[in-house]
């Protein structure tokens, strides 16, 4: 399967702008074989959706976003959903013309000078899904959600060979409280090796609203090693093949995540919903 990571920077509520831009990144991965093209979280609408002065969502259905995945590759592209009653940061993924799969982020963060619970609810279901012509099984997980050690597990349990994650991470302003791009390295590591499976993360560029977003997409294989890497603050496309079903052979090799325990978990989690968690 060849994986295009098209790390983009886009314009703050111009989706047709933004739209076109995808065309042109669609295209050229086509022209270089790939299977599916993978865009960052939000990248037909920008970030700071509270600084727009209309609202520009779309519905996951929309014509033009169907329209994207009818040029070869499948794409997978972050919007601002609306529905009848509420709006989402959502990773939609296309084929052949078609809504395969729509992923509207479950961890919303709302502190310092992210507000997402302002503008979007949390989504409400974690699901896998498979991936057209028998390529084997994935997830996506939006920017935060990753960061949430269970989901990443969760999404394994439910088969994901592949992790996709579109990320909006920007450079972070007090560097020694947090340096967000070895988190990153970090997490994405860890999450390949420790969950035997594929990471797909495409983070955007550019400047919008004060943040800096530093790219550095990439490409992790189920040892935890980066095979494929975007360079850092500058637009770029991509492409890198990958074994999906790799991640199926070194489960069985060492099977690290094999025996979920499932029955305990849930009773572990009910315990404590009763004793007065989050539920």
């Amino acid at each position: 399967m060849r994986v295009a990571l098209a790390q983009t920077d886009c314009v703050l509520g111009d989706v047709e702008g933004n739209l076109e831009v995808a065309r042109e990144q669609v295209a050229q991965a086509a022209a270089q074989g790939a299977d599916l093209v993978v865009f960052p979280e939000l990248s037909l609408h920008g970030y700071h959706l509270g600084a727009l002065e209309r609202d520009e969502s779309l519905a996951a259905a929309d014509p033009r976003l169907l329209g994207l995945s009818l040029h070869g590759p499948d794409v997978l592209v972050g919007l601002h959903e609306h529905t009848s009653l509420r709006a989402y940061n959502t990773s939609a993924y296309y084929s052949g013309g078609a809504l395969l799969h729509a992923h509207r982020k479950l961890y919303l963060p709302n502190y310092l000078a992210w507000e997402e619970r302002k503008h979007v609810s949390p989504g409400q279901h974690l699901r896998a899904y498979d991936l057209p012509g028998d390529l084997g099984r994935a997830a996506t997980l939006v920017c935060n959600d990753a960061w949430q050690p269970v989901l990443p597990w969760l999404a394994v349990q439910d088969g994901a060979e592949v992790i996709v994650v579109p990320t909006n991470s920007a450079a972070s302003l007090d560097p020694e409280a947090m340096d967000t791009g070895l988190y990153w390295d970090t997490l994405l590591s860890y999450t390949a090796r420790m969950l035997q499976c594929w990471v797909v993360f495409v983070n955007r560029v550019g400047n919008e609203n004060g943040a800096t977003f530093w790219g550095g997409s990439r490409v992790v294989d189920p040892r935890g090693t980066v095979v494929a890497q975007a360079p850092k603050w500058e637009p770029a496309l991509v492409t890198v093949d990958i074994d999906v079903h790799e991640a199926r052979r070194q489960r069985r090799v060492v099977p690290l995540v094999a025996e979920a325990r499932l029955g305990l978990i849930d009773r572990e989690v009910r315990r404590l919903i009763d004793e007065g968690g989050d539920s």
